[in-house]
């Protein structure tokens, strides 16, 4: 039987719900083992703002302190997620380039030109994010930055060259070319994928090395401004989509950091989504671009 191609509206809708149905797996686990963890980024934005999903978007996100991250993932590889449902990293799925965890939905596909360059059979998906602290002195700081930034950079140049550039234009095809000539560089200079998550654990804070501060951040996505560890935990509870979920206690101020004027709604041309190749649904509905 030839499957039921879904036009862009009812593929992104029906893409929420799944991703929703994840989400909620997800918090019925954390709320069963104890574990803290908020709505993340722009799925905190959306409740705040829209009282769920920015209408444009088409990812969830959440973030966990890495003591509970770490927690999250032993009990979720050890089967604590429920039947069809699973949690990946770089340490379980070939192909897998970020230095944060996902849980996929079993059976279905989100796959992109990344995951596609990578051989990496990516399943619609909720992104896990681990929050470290940020070392007190400044130049452990930088270094732990970069440790970080270089290593989960390099990941995805070594996985694919079709890399999502932040400019348009002929500075973006510049970016892009450059992508294109360091994924070749990243092939021959490191023949073990393997590496890139070793080199990224390096940045996670080590208090013999020296004293953390108050701050936080995801050390796997480092271009936002850390918010200090109060503002964050206590969580507080948020709508989304009809239903209460734990998002960061001082929202305010952490949306700020993160995005500035969060307020204000982005122009047409602004919304960006993550432009999947093809998803399959895993029920005889796909949707390709």
């Amino acid at each position: 039987m030839e499957p039921v191609k879904l036009d862009s509206s009812k593929a992104l809708a029906k893409l929420q719900l799944i991703e929703l149905d994840i989400l909620v797996k997800i918090s019925e686990l954390c709320d069963a083992y104890h574990i803290e963890w908020w709505l993340d980024s722009g799925t905190c934005l959306g409740a705040v703002r829209h009282g769920g999903f920015i209408p444009w978007d088409d990812d969830i996100d959440i973030g966990m302190m890495r003591p509970d991250y770490d927690r999250f993932c032993k009990i979720a590889l050890a089967g604590g997620l429920p039947e069809g449902y699973s949690l990946h990293t770089s340490n379980n799925t070939p192909g897998y380039a970020a230095m944060f965890a996902k849980v996929y939905k079993d059976g279905t596909t989100f796959e992109n030109q990344e995951s596609r360059e990578a051989k990496s059979n990516m399943g619609i998906f909720v992104d896990v994010f681990p929050y470290d602290y940020l070392y007190e002195d400044s130049r452990m700081r930088a270094k732990q930055m970069k440790l970080a930034l270089r290593a989960q950079r390099g990941s995805y140049l070594y996985h694919s060259s079709s890399i999502n550039v932040p400019h348009k234009g002929l500075l973006g095809i510049v970016e892009k070319a450059s992508c294109r000539l360091l994924h070749i560089i990243e092939r021959v200079w490191n023949s073990d994928a393997s590496s890139y998550q070793s080199r990224f654990d390096q940045a996670i804070p080590d208090p013999r090395k020296g004293r953390t501060s108050d701050e936080v951040i995801s050390l796997a996505w480092p271009y936002i401004n850390s918010i200090k560890f109060a503002d964050v935990v206590p969580t507080t509870q948020q709508e989304f989509e009809g239903r209460l979920f734990p998002v960061p206690g001082n929202t305010e101020k952490y949306l700020t950091a993160m995005y500035g004027d969060w307020r204000k709604i982005p122009s047409p041309e602004e919304r960006h989504t993550h432009l999947p190749l093809q998803i399959d649904f895993g029920d005889g509905e796909v949707w390709k671009a």
